[in-house]
């Protein structure tokens, strides 16, 4: 059944965690795979490769660092789908319906739920991909909607129903409140809803991209990852884009907020894409992924940064992409893609280790 109501259930995904079937690998060799990291990383122990083949991306711990949620695009699937896997490796099960695209999934505080952004809900297939003629550009896709999957009973309710892109959402240590972006008043800015889809507040409003937030380990704070176009031709362009479900991440900055919205502060200033930030378990410091120095370049590595955008660090040296970068609740289990150690030149896949001070 479906219902254009929030907060109300609009099915049984009957793939389930409980009832899903285990898919197999795509690289053939078995997992998880073992590799030392280059001498210069030195916060990283053993890395262990968890996925091999396709696109593999955004894998975020359950509360009880057990179990990672990640999308991955692989057959049978023609876009991104939301999986699950056990921390320690093993075969990846579907959680999502195995339609439409989906992205950015998260547990929730109890680790009974899982929230993830879907465009199932406005048919079957998979949007198309964005007009690259232009430029590199990302998908802002309006029939994205945020929904709740009920890992125990497979039950899925629809928590947002606008008419623009929501997405993006994480969870608040305390399992209490969703950090979403959302594009349903004109521009990307950052909302919280709670854990049923009420209680809607926005914290951005300065034009252009507020997106990708995560919050702190005590919950009083917000990091994200942000693009301000200059009044002008470079807001025209913004707005010309978003209008047409797109916009164009080649430069981003990483901000910090408190909770509210309230004081609002850019950490920092390198002019290239800067994304995916998350919140050393110190609270003091912020991992990212960036193509610093290179603003044109594909060469994406991990950075941490001092909450005064002070002592920048190089954390990866790896060839391609790194991204993603994630401490599980424990403070110690760390995660990240990567395309090293890949079977196909476009494959991204999971990567967990111990972080080590």
């Amino acid at each position: 059944m479906t219902t254009r109501d929030k907060g109300t259930t609009i099915g049984l995904v009957t793939t389930c965690l409980l009832l899903a079937a285990p898919l197999a690998q795509a690289g053939g060799k078995p997992l998880p795979r073992h590799y030392l990291p280059d001498p210069r990383e030195t916060h990283f122990s053993v890395l262990h490769m968890l996925t091999d083949g396709g696109e593999n991306a955004e894998a975020y711990f359950s509360y009880d660092a057990q179990r990672l949620v990640f999308q991955t695009t692989r057959p049978p699937f023609a876009c991104d789908q939301i999986m699950v896997m056990p921390t320690g490796g093993g075969n990846p099960e579907l959680l999502s319906t195995g339609e439409g695209r989906t992205t950015c999934a998260y547990f929730t505080g109890d680790d009974r739920y899982v929230i993830y952004a879907t465009t199932h809900l406005a048919g079957p297939a998979c949007p198309q991909p964005p007009d690259m003629s232009q430029g590199y550009v990302w998908g802002i896709f309006a029939d994205y909607d945020i929904v709740r999957l009920d890992l125990e009973t497979g039950a899925l309710v629809r928590l947002t129903d606008t008419s623009g892109y929501d997405a993006e959402a994480t969870v608040s240590p305390d399992g209490e409140t969703i950090v979403f972006t959302s594009a349903r008043d004109g521009d990307l800015d950052i909302y919280t809803m709670d854990l049923d889809g009420g209680d809607i507040r926005r914290l951005t409003r300065t034009p252009g991209y507020d997106g990708g937030p995560f919050f702190s380990p005590d919950g009083t704070r917000i990091v994200y990852r942000s693009h301000h176009p200059a009044p002008g031709p470079e807001l025209d362009d913004f707005r010309r884009l978003l209008a047409d479900q797109k916009v164009r991440p080649s430069v981003m900055e990483i901000w910090i907020m408190d909770a509210d919205g309230a004081g609002q502060q850019q950490i920092t200033s390198l002019g290239c894409a800067s994304f995916g930030p998350f919140f050393h378990p110190s609270g003091e410091k912020i991992i990212f992924a960036s193509n610093h120095p290179a603003p044109r370049g594909r060469e994406f590595e991990l950075w941490m940064v001092d909450l005064d955008g002070t002592n920048l660090e190089r954390i990866t040296y790896s060839e391609g992409f790194d991204g993603f970068p994630l401490w599980a609740p424990d403070g110690e289990t760390f995660v990240f893609g990567s395309n090293r150690h890949n079977s196909g030149p476009h494959d991204t896949n999971i990567f967990v280790t111990r972080w080590v001070e």
